[in-house]
């Protein structure tokens, strides 16, 4: 029997435990190892008051964007028991499949998505998104975030307001877990899937670097390969020539 193509490789997620579950199974299943060290972490909102207050008028709105599954699973229970029958007028789009696949589970049937590469950009290249005069459109989202879906469609005579209904936080103080894997020579690639993760680590791996006992530390982490989803997320590491891969589309299978 042929060996699994992974079989001694250690592959370190970083997307939130329960966002890696799938991801994590094909890897084993190709004989590899997958860490979790989520450098994004879903939280609650301090106060909702804002993002209720927007939902209440969801009547008043043509189009309705979920820009994450993570802002269907923590905005659509509140939309669904604020309006358990959802404006006809309303149109919901989403930024990719996996995001309507999350809306079709709270029985939204229509979601205009993207059908090659799946963010802003793509969403915005659609028919439909290109005569946005008068029209009001509401992002659903979590705090913060790109301004280019939002700046692009008030360009084209939108009005635009965003619905944020979490927060997301980075749940890592440094990278001591990355370093001992790598000490057993347990950790090959790690895989980044979103720009603020990408953020998150390189910030603490230049505080690494800061600290001159750590330079043997930084080195090593600094050589590990780096697999992200999409070419903008790999912009950052790759102006500091570090050995970033990027998967061809977005997908847990694209990405193995």
């Amino acid at each position: 029997m042929l060996p699994k193509p992974l079989t001694g490789f250690g592959i370190v997620i970083t997307r939130p435990k329960d966002q890696a579950q799938t991801l994590s199974q094909s890897i084993q299943a190709a004989g590899g190892d997958a860490f979790h060290f989520p450098l994004i972490e879903i939280a609650a909102l301090d106060d909702s008051s804002a993002f209720t207050q927007t939902i209440a008028q969801l009547d008043q709105f043509d189009l309705v964007i979920f820009i994450s599954s993570n802002a269907v699973q923590n905005a659509m229970p509140f939309i669904s028991k604020r309006w358990p029958n959802l404006p006809q007028k309303c149109t919901f789009a989403a930024i990719g499949p996996v995001t309507a696949q999350a809306l079709k589970e709270f029985s939204v049937q229509h979601v205009l998505t993207p059908q090659d590469r799946f963010d802003s950009e793509s969403l915005l290249a659609l028919e439909s998104m290109q005569h946005m005069q008068g029209k009001k459109v509401m992002i659903v989202r979590g705090v913060g975030g790109r301004e280019l879906l939002a700046s692009t469609l008030q360009a084209r005579g939108a009005e635009v307001q965003f619905a944020e209904c979490y927060r997301r936080i980075n749940p890592q103080k440094n990278l001591d877990f990355l370093l001992a894997l790598m000490q057993k020579n347990a950790c090959h690639a790690i895989v980044i899937t979103s720009s603020e993760a990408m953020q998150h680590y390189l910030t603490m791996l230049n505080n690494l670097k800061l600290e001159s006992q750590c330079a043997a530390e930084y080195d090593a982490l600094s050589a590990l390969k780096i697999c992200v989803n999409h070419a903008r997320i790999a912009e950052n590491p790759a102006l500091k020539n570090f050995n970033v891969y990027v998967a061809s589309t977005t997908g847990d299978a694209a990405m193995l």
